[in-house]
């Protein structure tokens, strides 16, 4: 499973729901995307190094940006961006996805209802 950024930060944050459904997840991974999202938020180094060891000790696998989710993101910047306002950040989170066929853990599934083909688990704090 994929978890979103916005799922993360709930976890950060303290939030029992979020942590037990990152316990009861096997597979843990995050886009790159996500992974640079977190860093963004980061008001020092200490959080850095924090969030990095978050992610090593809870056994997250990163996702790189490939060719293929390069690509799809950006149809689904032309498909979706005018109607939608989909961030480039979703678009990219979305398509690394759908690229490896997993299902996309999130509190924001507006922001992906649009593409049909993501498998969404929608979260609930």
């Amino acid at each position: 499973m994929i978890f979103d950024t916005d799922v993360l930060i709930w976890v950060l944050c303290g939030n029992a729901k979020a942590a037990r459904v990152l316990d009861r997840t096997d597979e843990r991974a995050i886009s790159v995307v996500t992974y640079m999202e977190l860093l963004q938020g980061a008001r020092d180094k200490r959080e850095i190094k924090a969030i990095k060891s978050f992610l090593v000790d809870m056994g997250f696998s990163v996702l790189p940006l490939s060719e293929d989710i390069g690509h799809r993101a950006s149809i689904y910047m032309e498909e979706y961006n005018l109607a939608t306002s989909i961030s480039m950040g979703d678009a990219l989170i979305a398509a690394a996805a759908i690229e490896t066929n997993e299902q996309l853990l999130t509190a924001n599934d507006k922001h992906y209802k649009t593409i049909k083909e993501l498998d969404i688990k929608r979260f609930r704090p």
